[in-house]
């Protein structure tokens, strides 16, 4: 049974897709099999690889009503042994459709059931809020990474965030657990960077990935050819650090 790993953090612009993206890529490049669940109703994540989520006929949301299987709306994503259930503009109304529908958190968790045993790694790219999709994909998961933007504001939210956590743990999923904190858009000639780690360690004495995401140029420009930053620049600073975070991962599995 594949591994479910939610990436999540309520605040936008942290490099969450980002991870989400390239860490898929750089799994599948050490011979996982891996699939991305783009759980965002902006779909950055299909469209950073490439993928005409605007005329597809069906994505995640369908899977998630039950008016399809997962199967049914899985894209090729170029690279091998990596697929994507992508998201499509239907999406953005199921935080309201679903809130009267039967077992509502558990709608992604359900519908994932019948792929789990193709995969090693199922990683589910959550939308910047903490709604029903948010939630749907934190049941859906057993680990949590939590992609932080090495700046303060970053840590303003992670309070409300990791009391989300709690609740669905003590109410929903208690075996739900916090695979780690990763710093994103590191810049280490800032003296603010070196003092939002020291913060982190505090709220994640164990649980920060040795891997720190730099900022770089190349990560940013990546998804607007549609590719993974494995396929884009492979020699960039940011390929290196998340094929090192690819490595890490598997370490702690």
């Amino acid at each position: 049974m594949a591994k479910v790993i939610t990436v999540v953090n309520q605040k936008g612009g942290v490099g969450k897709t980002t991870t989400a993206v390239n860490l898929a890529a750089y799994l599948a490049h050490l011979g996982k099999y891996v699939l991305l669940v783009d759980l965002d109703p902006q779909a950055n994540a299909s469209s950073g690889l490439g993928i005409d989520y605007q005329n597809l006929p069906k994505g995640i949301y369908e899977a998630i009503c039950g008016s399809c299987l997962v199967r049914e709306v899985l894209q090729p994503t170029g690279h091998v042994g990596f697929r994507i259930a992508p998201a499509t503009p239907s999406l953005a109304g199921a935080s309201v459709e679903l809130v009267g529908v039967d077992r509502r958190e558990f709608r992604l968790a359900d519908a994932l059931l019948e792929v789990r045993g193709d995969y090693d790694v199922i990683l589910i790219d959550c939308p910047p809020s903490l709604g029903l999709l948010t939630v749907n994909g934190l049941v859906a998961g057993d680990m949590v990474l939590i992609p932080v933007q090495a700046e303060y504001y970053a840590l303003e939210g992670l309070g409300q965030l990791m009391n989300t956590i709690s609740l669905i743990r003590e109410n929903i999923k208690p075996e739900l657990a916090i695979l780690g904190a990763l710093i994103t858009m590191h810049d280490k000639r800032l003296r603010l960077s070196d003092q939002v780690m020291q913060e982190l360690y505090k709220h994640f004495p164990d649980k920060i990935f040795r891997t720190v995401i730099p900022r770089n140029v190349r990560l940013t420009e990546a998804p607007s050819h549609g590719k993974s930053i494995l396929h884009y620049d492979p020699a960039s600073k940011g390929a290196k650090a998340y094929e090192k975070l690819a490595r890490e991962l598997l370490e702690i599995l």
